[in-house]
């Protein structure tokens, strides 16, 4: 029990350093980590729990880095409303489908939705290199468009950040204002979906759960988010523009072979 929370604990500080320098919440750690934890204890229902875990610590993650943002005037209203809305609407609908939806089509599709997403930033122009817009204004992004990215996030427990950072970004705006933004944009997601998470019935969960939540593993990952959070954003790192946008993909492939392997693990 101790090593299993000091490594969810381990986890839990590179959720927040994720939070902070890509405005993912913690969902594209917290998920192949919860899913291996929960293969490993329960079985049943893995990928459900790790899913609805991962979008409870998203509320936490998500929340203090909007703060912290708003604090520091990094947030743009004009990209916030009324599209964090339609994201809650798209979030509601994304949850439903995810608690009737098997397991083993929830890893793939977790699978795919990544794979589409780097190559997606690495084949089409406008992320690794910002749209040059010399004397404009960044355009917001069409607010119905919020309505597929809540679906597919809360579907996946992944907040929306890998489509909102890549869309922000092809809208004009710099990888750290983009990513800024995706923490305060995928707190509907994180709410809506833990809700209908927490209501559901599992067939089987670890012990500390409610619904398909995994209390005890939230609690071990934001004892070791929530300081990183708050260190970091008392002392932001100084990334160049450019680099940041290449390390996004980077880290994104990383996650993908850790989910693929903790897989490959689990079904064999």
């Amino acid at each position: 029990m101790l090593t299993s929370f000091l490594l969810l604990l381990c986890c839990g500080c590179l959720t927040g350093v994720t939070t902070v320098l890509f405005g993912f919440g913690g969902g594209f750690v917290t998920v192949p980590v919860v899913y291996a934890f929960s293969a490993a204890t329960a079985g049943a229902d893995a990928m459900h729990v790790a899913v609805a875990t991962s979008a409870a610590v998203m509320i936490v993650n998500a929340a203090l880095a909007t703060v912290a943002a708003a604090r520091t005037g990094d947030l743009r209203p004009e990209f916030l409303h009324p599209l964090a809305l339609f994201i809650a609407v798209g979030a509601v609908a994304g949850a439903a489908l995810s608690t009737a939806v098997p397991d083993r089509v929830l890893q793939l599709l977790f699978a795919a939705y990544l794979l589409i997403t780097i190559a997606d930033i690495v084949l089409r122009a406008g992320f690794i290199t910002a749209p040059d817009r010399p004397g404009t204004r960044p355009m917001p992004l069409p607010p119905v468009s919020g309505v597929g990215i809540g679906a597919v996030a809360a579907l996946l427990g992944v907040g929306g950040s890998v489509m909102t950072v890549p869309l922000l970004r092809r809208a004009g705006l710099p990888m750290s204002e983009a990513v800024a933004m995706a923490n305060p944009l995928g707190l509907p997601v994180a709410v809506t979906a833990t809700v209908v998470y927490a209501l559901a019935t599992p067939v089987a969960a670890p012990a500390g759960s409610y619904g398909h939540v995994d209390l005890l593993a939230a609690a071990g990952l934001l004892a070791g988010a929530l300081p990183t959070i708050g260190l970091l954003k008392r002392s932001p790192p100084a990334i160049p523009d450019r680099f940041h946008a290449i390390i996004y993909p980077v880290f994104l492939t990383v996650v993908l072979v850790g989910m693929i392997t903790a897989a490959c693990a689990v079904n064999t």
